[in-house]
């Protein structure tokens, strides 16, 4: 595919990385020119020092041939005109990135009326992914595939855990639930497992279900699944805002405390049912006095990734609350993981996954089949949805027949409303939707999974 990128923040970067292993042909455009030859330099991508929201540009960079232009830039209101100027004059699928929360209530009006494929608001999107986790607060992430009807859900194996030193075949016997384990992340390893891996504690596990089946596997390993009761939320901003008013829907106890007393005034009024609490978070005795102690959850949402960390880490310290911790930086992702703070999110990477998803879908009626992807494991693992609409060499062989190649795993069935965790003698037939779990990148068709 074709695909323009205006503007080269944090997002449009991981975006322009992310297309280019893709095999797409990634032009970007920016105007601080530094930034546009460094990733040049790094990546195999066309670049034009210059304004997006100038035809003469957006003419010069070839939109006229681009198939999907994204606009990442810094500013809402130019990433609307960059979108609207790029469909006037290309004829081309248009996203932009919106985060004002004044725009939150007319989104669907200006995604018609100025005719785009997409709009992405960043903390919207975190927050939702936010209370998600909140909902089913063991996993360290959730995500669903056909339409809802299962879930990935990744979770770390606790100390003293009956999994511990437990054979992945041995699950279904001694435990007697219908679920996978796709994937295992252990220090700096990942295994896609088969049935002889032996599972320890302290591995972090990526499982896959029906949520009904889900929740018997974690009662029965002792691990709670029920949402929190309330949360502490520290930091004010957008965020946080979206979170509030996503957990009191949910039923949901919300403390938000900032240090920012016109903030907090504006807070009171926009979250009536939300307790706005003014104060510096990074005194310990406040956050005693407020109940941290007490709180089933906590989520570090202020602007500073230091204070997050150091919030996160006092929230874990000698309590089972769920904590959350939002991460702006991407690049100390590795040193971060080393801390061990529970859920970890990253805006710009979910703002990134979501466009990229579209991308895959867009591809899907240009020849790929790819319905839904998830990165389960940043960078080295990622789960894919194919939905098998036409024969290929997959449809109608076994499983144990197939010649898979490695690092890949069929890991779910979903057929006629019902969902079947694959054995090997097991077929995939048409109209099924298929769920591939693998470390290798660029899967576009079913058929990729098989060794030629």
């Amino acid at each position: 595919m074709e695909i323009m990128i205006a503007g080269l923040g944090k997002v449009g970067q991981a975006l322009t990385e992310q297309l280019t292993k893709e095999g797409n042909d990634i032009t970007v455009v920016d105007l601080r020119g530094k930034i546009v030859d460094e990733m040049v330099g790094t990546n195999d991508v066309m670049g034009i020092v210059g304004n997006c929201a100038s035809m003469a540009t957006l003419k010069e960079a070839g939109i006229e041939a681009a198939d999907l232009f994204i606009a990442v830039t810094g500013s809402d209101e130019l990433n609307l005109l960059c979108c609207l100027l790029a469909k006037k004059a290309g004829n081309c699928q248009t996203i932009a990135r919106v985060r004002n929360p004044e725009y939150s209530d007319e989104i669907r009006y200006i995604k018609e009326e100025l005719g785009l494929a997409m709009v992405i608001n960043p903390e919207r999107t975190a927050a939702r992914e936010i209370a998600r986790i909140l909902s089913f607060p063991s996993a360290i992430k959730v995500d669903r595939f056909a339409k809802g009807r299962i879930e990935l859900l990744k979770f770390k194996i606790p100390v003293g855990s009956d999994l511990d030193e437990m054979r992945i075949m041995e699950i279904s016997q001694r435990l007697h639930c219908d679920v996978l384990i796709c994937a295992v992340e252990r220090g700096d390893e990942v295994f896609i497992p088969r049935g002889d891996f032996i599972l320890k504690e302290k591995d972090v596990v990526s499982i896959i279900a029906e949520p009904v089946n889900a929740s018997i596997f974690f009662k029965k390993i002792n691990v709670v699944t029920n949402q929190v009761k309330d949360t502490m939320i520290v930091g004010g901003g957008s965020i946080a805002y979206y979170l509030a008013k996503e957990l009191i829907k949910m039923g949901i106890k919300v403390k938000l405390i900032d240090r920012n007393m016109e903030r907090c005034e504006t807070l009171c009024t926009e979250l009536p049912k939300a307790e706005v609490v003014c104060g510096d978070a990074s005194d310990e005795g406040m956050l005693m006095e407020e109940g941290i102690h007490r709180a089933s959850s906590f989520v570090a949402l202020t602007n500073l990734d230091e204070e997050n960390i150091l919030l996160s880490m006092m929230a874990r310290k000698g309590k089972n609350a769920k904590v959350i911790t939002k991460i702006n930086r991407i690049g100390f992702h590795d040193v971060i993981n080393e801390l061990d703070l529970d859920t970890i999110i990253y805006p710009k990477n979910i703002t990134a996954e979501y466009i990229i998803r579209f991308v895959r879908g867009m591809k899907n009626s240009m020849g790929s089949n790819v319905e839904t992807l998830y990165r389960i494991i940043e960078n080295k693992a990622e789960a894919l949805e194919f939905i098998i609409r036409k024969h290929s060499e997959v449809v109608g062989v076994s499983l144990e027949k197939l010649k898979i190649k490695e690092n890949i795993q069929v890991a779910c069935i979903y057929r006629n409303g019902k969902v079947i965790i694959p054995r090997g003698s097991d077929e995939i037939k048409l109209g099924d939707s298929v769920i591939i779990v693998t470390t290798r990148t660029g899967l576009n068709s079913i058929d990729d999974i098989v060794r030629k």
